[in-house]
């Protein structure tokens, strides 16, 4: 009889440990019945999102999409792209498959205007209930028709602080053209950004469509030119992580990532203003799966979920749920979350008429297809050299010759 009481107990304790093992089992949702619908129904779906910008594939941390297939049944197939443009250039090709995109806010308001994303059925997404209200009717989606917020953040300066001259504030966009730091200059490899940036500098609004402007901007985009050592995107990862540069403007969710990997990197939000964007979750025109992909949605959206997304990549939560269960130190963390006074010098991308996105897109194949400029210094050092090393192989010769006479 103990014997069968040892081993009815010892059951009872291996059963009481299984749900640590089971993934989703331990992972509270606001109504599990809900993804019950397509088990085993062989569904899938395609989700096409930004580089390091969901809690996937690390063994270290809750994997949202082994998660989401557990409770749902439902086949994750899953690829990144490394900025908007190249989504919309995979998009606008028809060559897409997609279920699930996550764009940014202006290039959601472009997709809209060109009919290239599907209005959702917020029945089937319940847990829109946790969406902050700042996130709502924004200028890139009024109504709130099409898109589903899944983070926010600000653009800034990462740089680090063993490379810089103490002598240099870094508090202004002022220093990406510094020629002092030829050749240490990272710069982003999007026209948006790009333009962002330099119309700040310039004391314009990001939104601008006058002409004048945006030709203003890219005069001062070219002359920056000679400084970059080169555009990118999510090589910034490796450049700024391994010393290769000093300054790169990049998001915020991105900075933290890197300074936790890099103590020498810090960030600075400048004090000319800057972007405030949201990237956000559609679902594109003529998409195969739309309900699952639905569900996919909202399960991003649960508290936890949204949790471990935003602690993985860094960025901020619109997510009201996922907010009350950060720690008192990443609440505070002014790079995710900006204090009042600096988010009042922010602002949003608003989707621009087409005549100002085909100018600004026009200027920027001009600003990559222009040959580096030569710096001023260049020439003169190259003719020193030039002098220098034709005085050399005179010496060499006739000391040769002089040898060569000796026997």
């Amino acid at each position: 009889m103990r014997r069968f009481l040892s081993l009815f107990l010892a059951f009872l304790c291996l059963f009481s440990f299984l749900p640590l093992t089971l993934g989703s089992a331990e992972i509270p949702v606001d109504d599990a019945g809900y993804y019950q619908k397509f088990k085993g129904q062989n569904v899938s779906i395609n989700v096409y999102n930004w580089g390091e910008y969901m809690s996937v594939n690390d063994p270290d941390v809750l994997d949202v999409k082994k998660e989401f297939e557990a409770l749902t049944g439902i086949q994750v197939n899953y690829s990144t792209f490394a900025s908007n443009e190249e989504l919309y250039a995979k998009m606008k090709s028809g060559a897409a498959d997609y279920d699930i995109i996550i764009p940014s806010d202006y290039m959601i308001a472009r997709m809209i205007e060109e009919d290239m994303i599907e209005p959702l059925d917020f029945s089937l997404i319940p847990n829109t209930k946790y969406i902050d209200e700042d996130f709502l009717n924004m200028d890139y989606d009024p109504d709130n028709a099409y898109s589903v917020p899944y983070t926010w953040g600000v653009v800034g300066i990462v740089y680090n602080r063993t490379m810089v001259d103490e002598n240099d504030p870094i508090d202004s966009w002022e220093i990406l053209w510094d020629e002092k730091y030829l050749g240490q200059i990272l710069m982003f490899d999007n026209s948006r950004d790009a333009f962002a940036i330099a119309m700040k500098k310039l004391g314009y609004s990001l939104n601008t469509t006058d002409e004048k402007e945006i030709r203003e901007a890219t005069e001062e985009l070219k002359k920056q030119k000679p400084v970059v050592q080169a555009y990118v995107m999510d090589e910034i990862f490796d450049k700024m992580g391994g010393g290769e540069a000093v300054f790169a403007p990049y998001y915020a969710g991105d900075a933290l990532t890197m300074m936790s990997e890099n103590e020498d990197l810090a960030f600075s939000i400048p004090k000319e203003g800057t972007n405030r964007f949201v990237d956000a979750i559609c679902i594109p025109k003529g998409a195969k799966n739309r309900e699952a992909a639905h569900m996919f949605i909202n399960f991003l959206q649960e508290p936890q979920i949204a949790l471990a997304n935003c602690e993985y990549i860094g960025y901020s939560t619109p997510n009201t749920g996922a907010f009350a269960l950060l720690d008192d130190e990443t609440r505070n963390n002014p790079v995710a979350y900006p204090p009042a006074d600096v988010l009042a010098k922010t602002e949003s991308f608003k989707n621009l008429p087409k005549a100002a996105n085909k100018l600004m897109d026009e200027c920027w194949t001009q600003i990559k297809s222009v040959g580096a400029q030569v710096n001023p210094w260049m020439m003169p050092a190259l003719l020193l050299g030039c002098i220098a090393l034709s005085a050399a192989i005179t010496i060499y010769r006739r000391i040769r010759r002089g040898r060569d006479g000796m026997f």
